[in-house]
């Protein structure tokens, strides 16, 4: 019997980022990715138990009204108290990360050439 495929949810609101990260960790055979452009439709199918969900820092640039990442993250962990979450962001302030890990984050990766390495790193633990 074939391993099965890990469910990996990506959560950003840039569609190209998204869609780069996601064709990277489906190249690899090993990962079943489903994108989100929001934290709330991420929310929505939490029920589905994924393995870990990526979550971009700023979500709230395109959808009016929509959470960022943080806030995203503390209600997931509301929900699924041992989810795994990577959290991904372009901001390198040691205090944006510390927040995010005090609030329940495996980690933080800050976007840039070397994260999708960064990413597989984390993802390699599951």
């Amino acid at each position: 019997m074939a391993d099965q495929k890990k469910k990996i949810f990506v959560v950003d609101d840039d569609p190209m980022f998204c869609s780069m990260l996601s064709d990277h960790l489906e190249d690899q055979g090993t990962y079943e990715v489903v994108t989100f452009g929001t934290g709330e439709a991420c929310l929505e199918r939490l029920g589905e138990h994924p393995d870990a969900i990526i979550l971009d820092y700023y979500l709230d640039n395109t959808v009016p009204g929509a959470k960022n990442g943080l806030e995203i993250l503390k209600q997931i962990h509301k929900v699924a108290p041992n989810q795994k979450v990577v959290m991904l962001s372009s901001q390198e302030h040691y205090g944006v990360a510390l927040q995010t890990i005090a609030s329940g984050a495996v980690s933080y990766v800050i976007k840039d050439l070397k994260s999708f390495e960064e990413i597989d790193g984390q993802l390699a633990d599951l």
